[in-house]
């Protein structure tokens, strides 16, 4: 055999990975195969392929007898909507995805590119874990990924698709990435699994209800979208990179827009309720403030007491914040503010500007929450709205009470444009409350009518929009079907934003 039959051979056998019969075993478990995730994901024609024809050195356990080129990793670069965008893939097909000293070379190669050349990384992960034969080159392997995810972080965006089994030592790489998607039915990750729970604690649990899509999005906050299927998957972190600048020195992508820019819309002058403790949707004000009313939701079903994700305004991406008074009264807790204060962050390493709706009556009591560390958790949310120097617009719908007003993107964090709805109440506490502890021995006759004049005269003195206003901590009040302009006449104005911090290594935020 000549030396070009012998490289289209090697080229061949690394194409067909595990081979057709494991292949088809993937698909009939509903999963692409690793090489057509890669093509899904990038550009028709745009893929070039890195170390397709590297291959493990284990020699030990009948090894040498196993060897398929590219070792079961595709790894490259290629674009997605014309932009430049690495990634590698596991394949499951060859001996389960599992991670070799090869596969780690070869994944932090692409890494190494990724951050010398300024482009986003996207990680597809199916793997059974670390290669058992390789022993501790396996585990150095998983480190040296380690060590890079965290060199990268606020440098490149770093997305993680989980795509079937992530165990062991192999999660921590998707959780130092920016973003994780999972896929119903048939992803999972935990660092030990149904076995070890077992024999450990005497627990029975399934790998589904252990570690499975629902459980990561809805009750750990581990991941951040989930996907009816692969293809639905690849399509969302398209989306995803679509609001995403390629790295930490650039601006996120903008495109025309045709939505009209001063677009007026009067549903908003009614969409909060006349009473205070009515709840409403903040959903449906973000969607008839940004463009084309289209909004890119992050960790949607994780403590849905605060929503958070990606929009445009005058085609300018940008990150929301916001209250959501249709869950817990819009209170934030300790979940909550986790989950504000890392897509806070995350805004502000990549230059999105950050858009707060605010309606909070204030932190969520009770025990849980005091034993579970509201106070170090609530100062996340603070620290990272402090630490924030994109551009930073609030708007107060309605509630901003305590130390939440605060929290909240507060002029007092320097935020640089605060506007409120006639509707907006901003006190130390809610007007019922307060009244009971300021005009206790009046009221202790049972006057209704007292309690009621009491109650508005509060409003009037203390809660008004107004009053924030003439000390200027709101800098306006405005109609509620003006928001779309004001925000992006703001955004324009704010485009040439300059904010510095004091010279430091890093701050010290309570985690």
């Amino acid at each position: 055999m000549n030396r070009l039959e012998e490289l289209r051979r090697r080229h061949t056998a690394a194409e067909e990975g595990g081979g057709a019969e494991r292949r088809e075993r993937q698909h009939r478990e509903g999963k692409l195969s690793a090489r057509e995730r890669v093509e899904l994901l990038l550009d028709e024609g745009t893929f070039e392929e890195i170390d397709k024809l590297i291959e493990h050195r284990c020699r030990d356990f009948g090894m040498d007898q196993q060897v398929i080129p590219g070792d079961g990793l595709v790894t490259g670069y290629g674009r997605v909507s014309g932009r430049l965008t690495f990634v590698f893939a596991q394949d499951f097909t060859v001996f389960g995805g599992s991670l070799s000293e090869t596969n780690a070379i070869k994944i932090c190669k692409v890494m190494d590119l990724a951050l010398k050349t300024g482009a986003p990384l996207v990680g597809l992960n199916d793997s059974g874990g670390a290669r058992i034969q390789e022993g501790v080159l396996s585990l150095g392997g998983y480190a040296d990924i380690f060590l890079r995810n965290t060199l990268a972080s606020g440098v490149v965006p770093q997305i993680s698709a989980v795509m079937g089994p992530c165990a062991g030592g192999a999660v921590y790489s998707p959780a130092i990435t920016d973003f994780i998607f999972m896929v119903a039915d048939t992803s999972y990750m935990f660092v030990t699994g149904p076995d070890v729970i077992k024999t450990v604690t005497h627990e029975d649990v399934t790998k589904e209800a252990l570690g499975g899509s629902m459980t990561h999005n809805a009750k750990s906050g581990v991941g951040h979208f989930i996907a009816a299927d692969d293809k639905e998957c690849i399509q969302m972190i398209r989306e995803l990179l679509s609001y995403l600048p390629q790295n930490n020195r650039e601006d996120a992508p903008r495109r025309a827009c045709t939505d009209p820019i001063d677009r007026a819309d009067p549903e908003l002058d009614c969409i909060v309720p006349p009473e205070s403790n009515q709840p409403y949707d903040i959903k449906d004000v973000i969607h008839r403030v940004v463009d084309d009313a289209e909004f890119f939701e992050v960790h949607e079903h994780f403590a849905r007491n605060i929503v958070v994700g990606f929009a445009r305004l005058d085609g300018r991406p940008v990150g929301i914040v916001a209250n959501q008074p249709a869950f817990l009264a819009g209170c934030l807790d300790i979940n909550s503010s986790v989950k504000g204060a890392r897509f806070v962050r995350f805004c502000d390493a990549f230059n999105i500007p950050i858009i707060t709706f605010e309606d909070v009556p204030g932190f969520l009591p009770g025990t849980d929450q005091e034993f579970g560390g509201i106070i170090r958790h609530g100062a996340k949310l603070l620290y990272a709205y402090a630490e924030a120097t994109v551009p930073k617009i609030t708007v107060i719908t309605r509630k901003a009470y305590g130390g939440a007003y605060c929290v909240m993107g507060s002029k007092h964090l320097r935020t640089d444009v605060n506007l409120a709805w006639p509707t907006a109440e901003i006190a130390v506490m809610g007007a019922e409350g307060a009244v009971n502890i300021v005009y206790r021995r009046e009221l202790a006759s049972g006057d209704a009518d007292l309690r009621a004049q009491k109650i508005a005269d509060f409003n009037d003195r203390f809660a008004s929009p107004f009053v924030a206003a003439e000390r200027g901590f709101v800098d306006d009040v405005i109609e509620p079907r003006e928001t779309r302009g004001r925000l992006i006449r703001s955004l324009r104005m704010l485009e040439t934003k300059v904010d510095t911090m004091p010279r430091k290594k890093h701050g010290n935020i309570p985690l």
